[in-house]
Parts: structure tokens; C-alpha cells; sequence
């Protein structure tokens, strides 16, 4: 850890998105600032509050921001796959529901098809029997009418 030899003790502010984080020491680690010269003068790191006998934990700040920002996200992630597996659970209901509704027009349907079926055949019944008197009085004048003719 190079760095970590290369930076000396800044500010140690407890606050902040690191006061999530703990060295080996189970210590919350203290945000320091690269003081030496060179590529990382500035840049901001955690690490061990026991420095320089260090347990060797070291985080710049930028990297805890980013876990940070991933374990949000992936929580985020997890929320949004619990509610679509609660909305999932809640619409089989609701198929399950509409399914069982279904079955029963459908049986109501085939009942009132039959029951249409059944008073079609009285009627059809009841007029072939209107059409027989019908023609039996019609026969009967017929006959009638040729008797007296003759």
C-alpha cells in the first residue's frame, strides 16, 4: 500500500458516507487527505484510526462512495424484484379469479343453450301441430265441399 506510506493524517472527520465503515480494529476509520506531493495529493482516503500502527485497512473515499452507492442500488434493485414478485403473486390471484368466473358463464352459457334448445323444439312442436289442425279442418271443408258438389 503505497499510498498509505505516501499520505500523512488530515482532517478526521467521523462523518460522512465512510461512517458505515469499520477498520480490523473495529474502529470507525477516519477520512484523511493525501498530503505529499504528487498524482494523489488531495485525493481522500479512510483509513485505520490507529495510523501509523495501522491494521492495514485503507478505502480512498471515492471507492467507499461508489460501494456505497452499489449497495444502494442493488437494495434498490432488491425492492423493485419484491414488489414485481408481490404484483406477480397478486395477478395469478386475480387469473385464478377470472378463470374460475369464466368456468361458470361458460356453464351458464351451455345451460341456457340448452334450455334454448329445449324451447325451440316445444315451439317447433307446438306450430307442426297448429299446421296439422290446420290442414285436418282444411280437409274435412275440402271433402266437405266435393260431397255436397257430387
Amino acid at each position: 500500500m503505497a499510498s498509505q506510506n505516501s499520505s500523512a493524517s488530515g482532517s478526521s472527520q467521523n462523518t460522512g458516507p465512510g461512517n458505515h465503515l469499520h477498520c480490523y480494529h473495529n474502529e470507525i476509520p477516519p477520512l484523511r487527505v493525501v498530503r505529499f506531493q504528487g498524482p494523489k495529493m488531495g485525493k481522500r482516503f479512510y483509513g485505520c484510526s490507529f495510523w501509523p500502527r495501522t491494521c492495514g485497512f485503507f478505502r480512498w473515499a471515492d471507492e467507499v462512495n461508489d460501494e456505497r452507492e452499489m449497495r444502494f442500488l442493488l437494495l434498490e434493485k432488491d425492492t423493485k424484484i419484491a414488489e414485481l414478485e408481490h404484483e406477480i403473486d397478486m395477478l395469478q390471484l386475480k387469473l385464478k379469479e377470472v378463470e374460475t368466473k369464466n368456468a361458470e358463464l361458460e356453464d351458464l352459457v351451455h345451460e341456457v343453450g340448452i334450455e334454448c334448445t329445449e324451447r325451440r323444439l316445444i315451439m317447433e312442436s307446438a306450430s307442426a301441430d297448429k299446421k296439422m289442425g290446420f290442414y285436418l279442418v282444411a280437409s274435412w271443408i275440402l271433402f266437405a265441399i266435393m260431397f255436397w258438389l257430387v
